[in-house]
């Protein structure tokens, strides 16, 4: 009997999953004022869009899901590698979610992330992210404007983008959801990562990161920009640490900047605005090969449940991204109900 039933199931998905209507992808692009920079980033930036099925037929309007890529990433390798318009056409089509817009900012930089956060020299990313982009998309999608129907989410690099904008515009944004964030507390990562900092007297110029040797050094490099940045060309950033002759030297000043200026540390500054939110949640794989996640998420969870602020937090066995973009994978089972209970339809 069992055996009949799975054959049943599996043709039950079989027939849903070739029935299922496809929404469709755009692509534009934003000349942002907010992204004017005197570090030579380009601020007109490409922003792809998910349009639910029925999108050009109906006059309905729609809620919006921001959905904030990872380092290294960006918002075209979503669709063409992760095929996340695929993930949201079954999420639709089986009644996971309903219909809904997803909007994807390609924010990679020269250093291959903003961290979605304002910086001194190469860009105010978070006012992109939750004042201009959001204005746009409202001017020129059928979105039902308003907080209630705006959330927020990402993996990794995004998830922290994700917390990051959500804690600091709760007006903009009523839920928000991240996948695996990472660098939630940047001064603990730059410690687990102090070995990248000995590669720093090899870089004289940003075109040196280009070189596949110092693939992983840009991200110190992103960190320090985003968070520790300065008008020194030819990187606009400070470092918290460095090497003369093997030996290791810290700059304080810029150490403790890393650890003010963190993600983290907005439960403290930001508790009043993070109130304000109707619903917060952030998982992580257990197993996750980027070793700062896990400690980091959790001690997040402790403190915003010591201050008693209302999250979910949630450990599953995985890695970095084994579970997120795949079928019936986190973004589809988790993420996407999760946006369908807290937003306005």
């Amino acid at each position: 009997m069992r055996y009949y039933f799975l054959i049943f199931s599996f043709l039950v998905n079989l027939f849903f999953s070739q029935n299922i209507r496809k929404g469709t992808v755009v692509t534009t692009h934003i000349k942002a004022e907010t992204l004017k920079n005197i570090a030579g980033e380009n601020p007109e930036r490409r922003v792809t869009i998910y349009l639910p099925p029925d999108y050009e037929k109906s006059n309905k309007r729609y809620p919006v899901i921001y959905y904030l890529h990872g380092f290294f990433w960006s918002d075209s390798l979503l669709v063409s590698n992760d095929k996340i318009h695929q993930i949201f056409d079954r999420a639709i089509g089986l009644g996971k979610i309903k219909p809904v817009i997803v909007v994807m900012p390609d924010e990679s930089t020269t250093y291959k992330g903003s961290f979605y956060a304002n910086s001194k020299t190469a860009g105010n990313w978070s006012d992109f992210t939750s004042i201009e982009l959001p204005n746009f998309i409202d001017q020129n999608y059928r979105t039902i404007a308003k907080k209630e129907s705006r959330g927020i989410a990402g993996h990794s690099m995004g998830g922290n983008g994700a917390l990051r904008n959500a804690f600091l515009h709760p007006e903009i944004f009523s839920s928000v959801y991240a996948l695996s964030p990472g660098i939630l507390d940047a001064q603990y990562f730059a410690m687990n990562e102090i070995g990248l900092y000995k590669n720093l007297k090899d870089i004289k110029e940003p075109k040196d990161l280009s070189k596949p040797e110092n693939a992983r050094t840009n991200i110190i490099f992103a960190v320090a920009r985003a968070y520790n940045a300065t008008d020194k060309a030819p990187f606009y950033a400070a470092f918290p640490f460095f090497f003369e002759d093997d030996s290791l030297k810290i700059n304080p000043e810029v150490s403790k900047a890393l650890k003010d200026n963190s993600t983290s540390e907005l439960i403290f500054s930001q508790f009043e605005n993070i109130k304000k939110l109707k619903a917060i949640k952030f998982d992580w794989g257990r197993n996750d090969e980027l070793a700062h996640i896990p400690p980091s998420c959790k001690s997040l969870s402790r403190n915003m449940e010591m201050l008693k602020i209302k999250h979910e937090a949630e450990e599953y066995i995985g890695t970095h991204g084994s579970e997120v973009s795949k079928e019936n994978g986190r973004i589809e089972n988790e993420m996407l109900p999760f946006f369908n209970k807290n937003l306005e339809f």
